[in-house]
């Protein structure tokens, strides 16, 4: 088990996770007996520039008890999946880039949206909200544990892989019934990309040393049906020129030639280690939920 795991009260839950649930949890509280704290911690892109710290509080800020309540499920989940997995390190550092990753998407979304319609509501609406993080944990899944079936009905069964994109369609799909789409829309999007975008390029992998997972099974264009993947990958490769040529030097040089022959003679190895400690890793919850379980059935058995 990682150190950073406890085994009190919440069992298997991190450390962290319940130290970030209790500072959301003490944010909602906050808010809600101080109404006015909003205007400076949520963010309101009409009053970003001079508030510019609210593109990194806003994401630990809820404002509905529902929400609230997501968040601590997911946030929990999260940690208890992934960061036995990573390292408590990398995943404090994925928590704190996919955030602000989402918050600058969200508030760039949000100026755009105002010079199209000029409706000022895109401009002084107050946004926040962790799930755009939570969006990140699910590709770090899909990552880690992609044939994983998490969900079954009768002879029907998902595979962990999609659930990211299938969160993000649902989303898309539920923008057209509400008003309120920049409240959660651009938060999955950008949540879901950036978490991509850090996995695929910044994480450190603590087995390797290697920085990013260039395996072909992670690229973009495996969030898409297969019939869409040519399109994607041009498009996709394209971005990448663009935006990322320093980014996949800086990693080469950074790994001294070792992550340059990683990418071209090692993706199936790395592929496979990786599968394998997300499968020890649920393994391992999984054997701990039995045998708590069969403590709790002996005592109140000999009760």
């Amino acid at each position: 088990m990682s150190p950073a795991t406890s085994t009190g009260g919440l069992t298997g839950y991190t450390r962290l996770s319940k130290g970030l649930a209790a500072i959301i949890c003490i944010g909602y509280v906050v808010s809600q007996l101080f109404p006015w704290i909003l205007g400076y911690v949520t963010l309101i892109p009409g009053k970003t520039i001079p508030f510019a710290w609210n593109v990194i509080t806003a994401g630990y800020i809820e404002q509905s008890i529902f929400g609230l309540i997501l968040t601590i499920i997911g946030l929990l989940l999260g940690g208890k999946l992934l960061e036995p997995i990573w390292g408590t390190r990398e995943f404090l550092k994925f928590i704190v880039f996919v955030n602000f990753f989402t918050l600058l998407g969200v508030f760039l979304t949000a100026i755009i949206s105002y010079v199209a319609t000029k409706r000022e509501t895109y401009l002084y609406m107050p946004l926040s909200g962790f799930h755009g993080v939570l969006s990140g944990f699910l590709v770090g899944v899909k990552q880690n544990m992609p044939d994983e079936e998490v969900v079954g009905f009768g002879r029907f069964s998902l595979r962990a892989e999609w659930l990211p994109s299938i969160l993000v369609l649902m989303t898309i799909v539920l923008s057209f019934f509400t008003v309120e789409a920049m409240r959660f829309v651009p938060f999955v999007i950008f949540g879901t990309y950036g978490g991509w975008f850090y996995l695929r390029y910044f994480q450190r992998n603590p087995e390797t040393n290697l920085i990013g997972d260039p395996d072909d099974e992670f690229a973009f264009a495996t969030f898409f049906p297969d019939f869409l993947r040519p399109v994607v990958n041009v498009l996709a490769l394209g971005f990448h020129k663009l935006l990322c040529g320093k980014i996949a030097v800086s990693r080469k040089s950074d790994s001294h030639g070792l992550d340059s022959m990683s990418m071209t003679t090692s993706n199936p190895i790395e592929a496979s280690r990786r599968r394998d400690r997300g499968a020890r890793a649920l393994d391992e919850r999984l054997s701990l939920a039995r045998e708590k379980d069969s403590k709790e059935d002996y005592t109140s058995d000999v009760v």
